[in-house]
């Protein structure tokens, strides 16, 4: 072979290997694209789903507040209860402390 020969030769060569070359990368890339791609769509329906735990995590503490509501009200009756018996007892203290005087005498009299 001669030296033109040669060349276009290695011309051709160097232009089939370089195009290989674009053509591999372009074909990766557009991969790698389409993989984030699904990455991130997957990535937003999760994201969707935490959004939706965090609204039903919302709605256990609002009826968690309810509750302790609920509770402070009932504990605020059983008090007033409490405090009802409470005022008969020393009414009842006081009474029996009357009649008891009055039955066996003040001790000193």
């Amino acid at each position: 072979m001669n030296d033109p020969q040669i060349w276009t030769l290695l011309g051709v060569f160097a232009a089939v290997m370089l195009g290989g070359m674009t053509l591999m990368t372009t074909l990766l890339m557009r991969a790698l694209t389409s993989a984030i791609d699904g990455v991130n769509g997957r990535i937003e329906g999760v994201h969707g789903r935490i959004d939706g735990v965090d609204a039903r995590i919302d709605g256990v503490h609002a009826r968690i507040d309810g509750l302790a509501g609920e509770m402070k009200a009932g504990f605020a009756a059983v008090d007033a209860k409490f405090e009802t018996v409470y005022v008969k007892l020393e009414h009842l203290d006081r009474d029996v402390s009357a009649i008891s005087k009055k039955v066996f005498g003040v001790p000193g009299d």
